[in-house]
């Protein structure tokens, strides 16, 4: 595995854990701030630019109680200023009292700006839910 692998794992790692502690802040550091990003959902529109996507982060954790994500990595591709990686998402909620599992499958996809890996793209789609 390449240095390049290694960091854009760790990128990826990060906006996971993020994404648990329900961190804003920690979620900002692994987007891309541009215009130019995108985030979807399951079931939600696209989301254009660092302001929209952060706005939808915020509402998520605000009706979320609690969240554990564990992923499994199904590819991880680096080239030049671009990487992506596919992943499984095994997703357990707590909102409003109810405990939800769910699994997407998900596509993470990252620039190198600055010496530094972001996210500027990050798609996930429902899978099943218990």
């Amino acid at each position: 595995m390449t240095n390049q692998h290694s960091e854009v794992l760790a990128v990826n790692q990060a906006f996971y854990r993020a994404f648990e502690k329900k961190d804003i802040e920690a979620m900002a550091t692994v987007w891309s701030q541009g215009t130019g990003s995108i985030c979807i959902h399951p079931g939600w529109n696209v989301l254009r630019s660092w302001k929209e996507i952060r706005s939808s982060w915020v509402n998520i954790f605000k009706n979320t109680t609690y969240i554990e994500i564990n992923t499994e990595i199904i590819a991880t591709e680096v080239r030049d200023q671009i990487a992506y990686v596919v992943l499984t998402e095994n997703v357990l909620q707590i909102i409003n009292g109810r405990r939800l599992e769910a699994q997407s499958v998900a596509t993470n996809t990252f620039e190198l700006l600055g010496g530094q890996w972001y996210i500027v793209h990050h798609h996930a789609s429902a899978g099943w839910q218990k």
